[in-house]
């Protein structure tokens, strides 16, 4: 908190500070090059005479200005065509035929190409299917929202091994990150939505200095009961960091997953006006020693959790074994 403040401040110097040239001129933004990776097309603009406009003398190349145009070139449909000649042999009449290219979705039309651009618009550019279906009729081109849903919901099926492998991979680590958050789902017939579960596990150790891949898993449940995480979380083994959630509580009875808690929870406690009384407890942490471990922590993110607790202060040490954050959020809550 207080680091966050302090950088505040001094850029706030640095840009409250007179400018010696134009005092009073805002600052125009510098215009950045277009990125090396794009595909260049260059067009060459040659002069409309071949010779001197003055004397009628012979020209020659002096030298040239480039210029780059930023260009988007629409997506477009395409039909692929796979033939299969049959071939038949001259002396037994026997017919040879090269065997049909699978397809993502047996016997369907879509590709792989277009399939994975309906997920990524409807899932990552939030389009939803009968808006796509309005773009695709623009095209002349007639992809019916049910036939779209159709696609979304055979994609899923096929995806099914790597989200399975995405949660072995989550699951393996030692620690992980455990949150929820609130989805609307359609209820058909009802005229409204109701209220789905998106849980969240997140496995990320680059703040420890790990070189593993972070990864995400997602998994959906119809309400937020703790029988959920409990079925989630039941092949895991290691360090849970989760908010006090009542229930991931069943999680830590047997000492398979140890709790971590989370610090946000606690400056809440801090910043809620109605648990002013709560924060007054001897046990809990003030805002400045908050901001202390805060400060400390922030020093060595990045490196192993051994040189992490060598450069941890003594008064951090101090800070954190007064109290056991357990405790307080379930015991004065």
């Amino acid at each position: 908190m207080e680091c966050v403040r302090a950088e505040q401040a001094a850029s706030a110097e640095v840009t409250d500070a007179p400018s010696e040239s134009t005092p009073n001129a805002p600052a125009k933004p510098k215009r950045k090059p277009l990125p090396d990776h794009l595909l260049r097309e260059s067009v060459e603009h040659l002069p409309s005479d071949c010779c001197c406009p003055d004397c009628g003398g012979a020209l020659k190349k002096l030298g040239e200005d480039v210029s780059e145009v930023l260009e988007y070139v629409p997506a477009s449909f395409r039909v692929i065509r796979h033939i299969r000649p049959k071939l038949a042999c001259a002396a037994c009449d026997i017919i040879v035929q090269a065997a049909a290219p699978s397809r993502p979705i047996a016997r369907g039309l879509a590709g792989p190409g277009l399939l994975a651009h309906v997920l990524v618009a409807k899932y990552c550019d939030h389009l939803p299917l009968y808006r796509q279906s309005g773009i695709y009729a623009r095209e002349g081109v007639k992809l019916e929202r049910s036939t779209l849903a159709d696609w979304v919901g055979q994609c899923s099926a096929l995806m099914r091994p790597l989200v399975a492998a995405l949660q072995r991979h989550v699951l393996a680590g030692d620690k992980i990150h455990g949150d929820d958050t609130p989805v609307p789902v359609l209820a058909p017939g009802e005229g409204k939505t109701k209220t789905g579960r998106l849980w969240t596990y997140v496995r990320d150790d680059r703040p420890a200095g790990a070189v593993t891949p972070p990864a995400v898993w997602f998994a959906y449940s119809p309400n937020r009961r703790g029988e959920h995480p409990q079925a989630h979380l039941k092949p895991f083994k290691g360090i849970l960091q989760a908010d006090a959630y009542g229930g991931f509580n069943a999680l830590y009875a047997d000492g398979t997953i140890q709790e971590a808690a989370c610090w946000a929870i606690l400056r809440q406690l801090h910043a809620h006006k109605r648990l002013r009384t709560v924060t007054q407890h001897p046990l809990l942490p003030s805002p400045r020693c908050l901001a202390e471990c805060s400060c400390a922590a922030s020093g060595s993110r990045g490196s192993p959790h051994f040189r992490r607790k060598v450069r941890r202060p003594h008064r951090q040490n101090s800070h954190l074994s007064l109290f056991s954050f357990k405790y307080i959020i379930f015991s004065l809550k």
